[in-house]
């Protein structure tokens, strides 16, 4: 049975779409999954950075090298989103138990309003390897942007402000490498056991 030109034309192009959508596909995965320890970040997130902790110590990025990481972007003013995630970052660390090598980084995105010690006072109430971190707000900038982090400030009616930020929360490997979004939307055991896996 001969095949029209149109035809064949029509059947190639759709051959060419299917593997071009396969391809986007499986790119999507290989960003969004999870490399697994040691393998190389899928992106160019994160860097150096140098800031000041909720005690008010200068800290870098190599403070928190040889153990795994989750960093969030917040402040201490922020109604729900920011308390929830804290409070589910510690219930993971929770359930790998109080020995775990982890740690847990807030960077403020509201340099004016939070201090260290405001930081300190609000971190608190979650789980005491979760470290406040504060920079001025040209290094708070510098840090949003090598992370690839948004935050601006959203006026409310009473003259005031809030912040509208980034919610993703990131991981970070013993090396000090971005490893993918980690995801704190299940259970926390299975986020635990996830992350044990770079301990």
């Amino acid at each position: 049975m001969s095949v029209s030109p149109t035809a064949l034309r029509r059947s190639l192009l759709a051959f060419v779409l299917l593997l071009a959508a396969a391809a986007a596909i499986a790119g999507a995965a290989f960003y969004l999954g999870d490399p697994g320890p040691g393998a190389p970040a899928p992106s160019a997130v994160g860097g150096p950075f140098a800031l000041i902790d909720h005690d008010g110590r200068k800290v870098t990025e190599k403070d928190f090298a040889g153990r795994p990481h989750l960093i969030f972007f917040g402040f201490t003013r922020c109604p729900d989103v920011c308390p929830t995630a804290l409070a589910e970052i510690s219930a993971v660390f929770d359930k790998l138990g109080p020995d775990a090598k982890v740690s847990g980084l807030f960077i403020s995105v509201d340099p004016e309003r939070d201090t260290p010690a405001s930081l300190k006072d609000y971190l608190s109430s979650f789980d005491k390897r979760i470290v406040g971190l504060w920079g001025d707000p040209e290094t708070t900038r510098a840090v949003m942007k090598s992370f690839r982090a948004f935050a601006s400030k959203v006026p409310t009616k009473d003259g005031d402000y809030t912040m509208d930020h980034t919610a993703i929360v990131y991981l970070i490997d013993k090396q000090g490498r971005f490893v993918n979004a980690f995801n704190l939307d299940r259970p926390p055991e299975a986020a635990a056991k996830e992350l044990a896996r770079y301990l």
